[in-house]
């Protein structure tokens, strides 16, 4: 016993052989740039020079009128893009995943592939899509509403600001109710035929079941679902700009962070790029989807119960 005890542990270099490659792709990619931009962040350019601001550029951002004004106009509405997917999104996605569940009902795989194809669809196909059948002009939104004697219903709902976010946040979840849909599909197939024929000896069938049986076995997939909407919500940009452009017409009612982010940055017509309060403004991004993951991994993840079969 002394001698195996006294013998040491051989070194695993195969570990990292393969963790090897992932790791330096990961680093360029994720970690240089990250670093890169809050490094931007903290500088400003001075007769063409890089001078050390510190927190200057997030100061300027936060208490500027000029920049706070369309800061917090951008925030609020991506606030508002998140909240819409999910209200809307995540309940249809599980929804759909509950009834495409049954096997009772015909062409379920039709049925599944048709809800998910959009999601591989390009944003561009997307954007110009929808504002093709949405147009007031061409499209064939009001046509259809008027063949069915609902046309007074009709709007140009991209163009008014009251809806064109909404709009958009329903556009959204058009393409992408998919991803829930599929992911608690799968959840909802893990599930052990034995768990649902104990519920069904002891009389709990149907709605019933869903609810109180197989909802709460799929919670922490909802929960990876919640917070991966949040963050892919708060990194948006795609849509917005290839159907109302940089600037989020009308009259910026539709600007979220991203788009905010792209003009500050690079510029637009007369506004010059200033890549330092970009970069301010991509680390505030990323310093929320940050706080809204710890959030979620101290404040739900913890509450969550894990069933092990």
């Amino acid at each position: 016993m002394a001698r195996r005890s006294s013998r040491k542990r051989p070194i695993r270099w195969h570990i990292g052989v393969f963790l090897a490659p992932a790791t330096v792709i990961y680093t360029a990619v994720m970690i240089l740039p990250l670093l890169g931009t809050l490094h931007l962040a903290l500088f400003r350019e001075v007769d063409r020079e890089q001078v050390f601001v510190g927190l200057d550029n997030f100061s300027t951002l936060l208490g500027d009128p000029r920049w706070s004004a369309s800061f917090w106009n951008a925030f609020r509405n991506n606030i508002w893009f998140f909240v819409i997917h999910m209200l809307v999104q995540n309940p249809v996605g599980i929804l759909l995943a509950a009834v495409l569940s049954s096997p009772r009902l015909r062409l379920r795989t039709f049925y599944r592939t048709a809800i998910f194809v959009p999601t591989i669809l390009s944003f561009v196909i997307v954007g110009f899509t929808w504002k093709l059948i949405l147009s007031p002009l061409w499209g064939i939104a009001p046509y259809f509403l008027d063949f069915v004697g609902l046309k007074s219903l009709f709007a140009p709902w991209l163009g008014k600001e009251q809806y064109a976010l909404t709009t958009l946040s329903l556009i959204s979840v058009w393409q992408f109710v998919g991803i829930p849909m599929m992911l608690i599909y799968a959840a909802l197939l893990s599930i052990p035929d034995g768990v649902l024929e104990a519920a069904e000896i002891d009389g709990i069938t149907g709605m019933s079941q869903f609810w109180r049986i197989k909802l709460p076995l799929i919670l922490p997939s909802i929960g990876i679902i919640s917070i991966l909407t949040f963050i892919g919500n708060f990194n948006a940009f795609d849509l917005v700009y290839t159907s109302q452009g940089a600037m989020a017409a009308p009259n910026f009612s539709t600007d979220i962070l991203g788009t905010f982010l792209y003009r500050t940055f690079f510029g637009f017509q007369l506004q010059l790029g200033d890549p330092h309060m970009g970069a301010a403004i991509a680390s505030m991004m990323f310093l929320i989807i940050l706080s809204g993951v710890c959030f979620y991994l101290v404040a739900v993840q913890r509450r969550l119960v894990r069933y092990q079969f």
